[in-house]
């Protein structure tokens, strides 16, 4: 497993303070604790939809570590979210002692949340994360996720680099769209500032970067588009990065270009595995139909 050298002043996380400033400067504090969780990288970092429908007890693997402090109690706990917005609680793992590995089947989940009776209610969409309960010498609880599943910490812990606190495992399907492609897009602008407009068959290459878990980077995520139309009466000579998630073949994203207006994509996955792909902007600007073909 990794292991990481923690800065004191990095770490300074869950602190609890009492401040008697009177002119003396007493201001003694306790900390408190963070847990590091990692994936399995032998298992799937999702929960596989089309293993699960071909009635297989498909299983996750996840290692777990104090990151920083000295908790006197550590429970394992789940969060469950339907795609529907429900969210159901449990205690996974209860007084464990870390560092320690462990496992999950899908029979698991089924025991031990109640509200879910067989495996036909995990749907697409669903998304189990885990994380710590952590119980300090002193009595208090550090929780690290409310009940309805949102972060219980401050963003600090939430974005470092040096350990995640929590870990995420979707119900979606395989994704392997990672790869160069050759694009076509045709659309308008709203604007009246760019020659070729309307836009037909632009042909552009881009590379979409797999991220894992279903999510990808997109060198550039008009395809081009944005530099045919603004580069000369703007200055928008220059690719920026999109994004999107396939979730069993459908395809959305979002991002922020660089005149600071939000982009939404959406498209699918095609049975001869090219992309089709539509987005637009927040000022109108619309690409009808951008299709993907891997080289």
């Amino acid at each position: 497993m990794k292991k990481f050298k923690f800065l004191t002043m990095a770490l300074a996380i869950f602190i609890l303070s009492c401040e008697n400033d009177g002119g003396t400067s007493n201001i003694p504090l306790n900390d408190g604790a963070a847990p590091n969780l990692i994936k399995s990288a032998s298992t799937d970092g999702f929960f596989n939809l089309i293993r699960l429908n071909n009635g297989e007890n498909v299983s996750i693997d996840f290692y777990a570590e104090v990151a920083q402090g000295n908790p006197a109690k550590t429970d394992i706990v789940g969060s469950y979210k339907t795609a529907g917005g429900l969210v159901y609680n449990i205690t996974l793992f209860g007084d464990v002692t870390l560092p320690q590995d462990f496992s999950l089947s899908i029979n698991d989940i089924i025991t031990v949340f109640s509200e879910i009776n067989v495996a036909s209610d995990i749907e697409v969409g669903d998304v189990l994360t885990i994380t710590t309960r952590f119980t300090m010498n002193d009595g208090t609880v550090l929780n690290i996720l409310n009940e309805n599943g949102t972060s219980a910490v401050s963003s600090n812990i939430q974005t470092t680099v040096l350990f995640d606190s929590v870990i995420s495992y979707p119900v979606s399907c395989p994704s392997d769209l990672g790869g160069t492609y050759n694009v076509v897009s045709s659309g308008y602008s709203t604007d009246g500032a760019p020659i070729n407009n309307p836009l037909v068959n632009f042909p552009y290459t881009v590379t979409v970067t797999d991220d894992g878990g279903g999510s990808y980077t997109i060198s550039d995520g008009v395809a081009g588009v944005y530099q045919d139309w603004y580069c000369v009466p703007y200055g928008y000579c220059f690719e920026t990065e999109g994004n999107f998630t396939d979730v069993c073949n459908n395809l959305s994203g979002s991002w922020t270009e660089a005149f600071g207006c939000p982009v939404e994509l959406i498209g699918m996955v095609n049975a001869d595995r090219t992309l089709t792909i539509s987005w637009s902007n927040c000022f109108g600007d619309t690409i009808e139909q951008a299709i993907y073909t891997p080289q």
